[in-house]
């Protein structure tokens, strides 16, 4: 009689290991006040991806402990732990909530009837003053940042201005450029305008993206400053569900690691 309560508590063992570990199709059916077609649906365990269809239906590959994650631009992102329960049933539901992010309209000051010149008139602002009133040449646009300032310093003005009797060189921009100096800061210029990208693909996505797609440590931000060089960096990125965050991390992942390659 032992030995059977033996047999039968390793069998319960062994039968709840393979439970999971074991991958599970879980159909599901997402509910929401508006449209619930294309809802991105990303399990971040194993980095498998599904999308609901015009009814709100999904299928999704997941395991017991898994996080499934439920996103869309119109609606406040949603993570959900798989459960027994739900392998069980091999079934779930999930409801989202509308992302409310306008704030109500308020009316400040004056109508304006879209006639410039009435506009002007019957406005009450009155314009800063600038460098030219005060007769000193100087920079009168929007007010820089750090990185703008420097780059506007180090690479402002024409690289020939031509002064009196012909053209002279502008030493201090064509030292710029040969030293690099000019590019480093447009680099830097570019970071900054992507900070909030960058800080939510570090903070949310790098880590989990690299425990799947395998590359050296040391070469991770080397990976995320490549990405940032992309010309279409920001109109792939910004405003991007995860979703499309990570394919375009897998997209340029091949390109960095071919380029890695021809280094060696």
């Amino acid at each position: 009689m032992t030995n059977c309560k033996v047999v039968f508590f390793l069998s319960f063992i062994f039968f709840g290991f393979h439970l999971w570990g074991q991958n599970t199709t879980i159909s599901g059916t997402v509910s929401a006040e508006k449209s619930v077609e294309g809802i991105h649906v990303f399990n971040k365990t194993s980095f498998k991806f599904g999308t609901t269809n015009m009814h709100g239906e999904f299928v999704i590959e997941a395991k017991l402990s898994d996080t499934l994650i439920f996103s869309s631009i119109q609606y406040q992102k949603k993570e959900v732990i798989v459960s027994n329960l739900i392998l069980q049933a091999k079934q779930m539901k999930v409801n989202l909530e509308i992302l409310v992010n306008q704030l109500d309209e308020i009316l400040i000051g004056k109508i304006l009837t879209g006639d410039l010149g009435s506009d002007i008139v019957n406005s009450d602002a009155e314009r800063d003053l600038n460098f030219y009133d005060l007769g000193i040449p100087g920079y009168t646009g929007p007010k820089m940042t750090l990185a703008q300032r420097r780059l506007f310093e180090a690479d402002g003005g024409p690289l020939f201005p031509y002064a009196g009797l012909g053209f002279v060189l502008n030493f201090n921009k064509f030292l710029n450029m040969v030293t690099g100096r000019t590019k480093e800061l447009k680099y830097n210029l570019k970071l900054e305008e992507n900070t909030d990208i960058i800080r939510h693909i570090k903070d949310a996505i790098l880590a989990d993206f690299f425990e799947a797609n395998v590359l050296d440590e040391k070469l991770h931000m080397e990976f995320l400053y490549y990405c940032l060089d992309d010309l279409n960096f920001n109109s792939r990125c910004k405003g991007k569900s995860d979703f499309e965050l990570i394919n375009f991390l897998k997209e340029k992942l091949v390109g960095f690691k071919q380029r890695m390659a021809v280094r060696k």
